[in-house]
């Protein structure tokens, strides 16, 4: 068997061909998949049933339950998806004017060990498959897509991709291009590479791999603090990657693409936050072709109580030093506090409910 939705567009009329089956029906499958958005093959409805059948043995459509719905007063919603393996993972869909993003998680959990994240306080579980990643997007198509939008097959309504919720995508490279580029094809979803934004902690090698697919993603790196010795108590990947040689990274990576890398920073009270902090991350970045960067005022997180958000004076003192200094930089507010949207929060707070949560670790 092989997932529906982990199908590159241009691999359907091959596959049916192999099996026998009559290579027409591929641009069916792909209308009722990417244009009437089915979450189950019975509602293909221009497909004969005994072919809806075969669909159904050998092509499944893995559909993820809907554990837990949290919506903020700001519209941002964040669903915990319960997977086959009785894991689940988390997705955050965030409304604006003319807008509608969604942030997709790559792995149960996450190895990486950032200290201020909740998605990686209880460690991998697994990688997903690019069915699972995929299968984020499809479900919340179908719950948020517009009725008029459904009626009219008129493509998605999602206007923007993150991948920047649990896991590490550098760490599940095939399985997550895999899913980007399904969901990227013109016969397929069909959003914008250049909608779709990748984020890593700084696993290097995956720079080179990424610049060479010739992919117009768009790439952001969690880098955090400004040198050496604090990134590494922030981030253990700066360990086995430090910021010179991460930085190096970003440089040829920037060369080889002309893609403009994002630097996310988060702002933690009394840690990274100083003046000095904010001239020494100048002095890095301005080593780079060129770059620009998020600030994030920090989202605090139940499991690290000491880490706090700095005051907005704080904020915008270290705004002020990046802009003078000519680097392109927003002050990003953070959407659905109040329904805990930072990543792997609901995951943690839901797990152990009956029903809810991960399944454990499988050796």
């Amino acid at each position: 068997m092989t997932p529906a939705w982990s199908i590159h567009p241009d691999e359907w009329k091959p596959l049916l061909v192999a099996r026998g089956l009559r290579a027409f029906r591929a641009d069916q499958i792909l209308q009722s998949l990417y244009r009437d958005w089915i979450m189950d093959w019975d509602a293909a409805t221009t497909l004969p049933k005994d072919f809806r059948e075969t669909l159904k043995a050998e092509f499944p459509l893995r559909v993820p339950d809907v554990l837990a719905q949290t919506r903020a007063e700001d519209g941002t919603t964040k669903l915990l998806l319960g997977l086959s393996d009785g894991n689940s993972v988390e997705t955050v869909v965030i409304p604006a004017k003319g807008r509608f993003t969604q942030c997709v998680s790559t792995q149960v959990g996450c190895a990486m060990g950032c200290v201020f994240c909740a998605s990686g306080s209880k460690g991998l579980v697994r990688s997903l498959d690019a069915d699972e990643i995929v299968a984020q997007v499809m479900t919340a198509q179908h719950l948020f897509a517009s009725p008029e939008n459904k009626r009219q097959g008129s493509g998605l309504c999602l206007t923007n991709l993150v991948v920047m919720g649990m896991g590490e995508p550098f760490a599940n490279y095939d399985e997550t291009l895999r899913a980007l580029k399904v969901l990227n094809a013109g016969k397929g979803p069909n959003l914008g590479a250049r909608h779709i934004t990748l984020s890593t902690c700084g696993i290097v090698p995956g720079f080179a791999k990424l610049a060479a697919e010739g992919l117009q993603f768009e790439l952001s790196v969690s880098l955090h603090a400004p040198n050496d010795e604090l990134r590494s108590q922030l981030m253990p990947v700066n360990r086995r990657w430090p910021i010179g040689e991460l930085l190096a990274a970003c440089r040829d990576y920037t060369r080889a693409t002309g893609r403009v890398i994002t630097f996310e920073y988060t702002l933690v009270k009394g840690l990274n936050d100083s003046r000095a902090c904010a001239e020494e991350l100048v002095r890095r970045l301005k080593t780079l072709p060129s770059c620009k960067v998020n600030l994030i005022p920090l989202s605090p997180v139940d499991h690290r109580p000491d880490f706090q958000t700095p005051d907005e004076a704080t904020q915008l003192a270290f705004l002020d030093i990046l802009m003078k200094a000519h680097i392109q930089t927003m002050l990003r507010r953070s959407r659905g506090k109040d329904v805990a949207a930072a990543c792997g929060q609901l995951r943690l707070r839901t797990a152990g409910k009956e029903g809810v949560g991960e399944a454990p670790c499988r050796s």
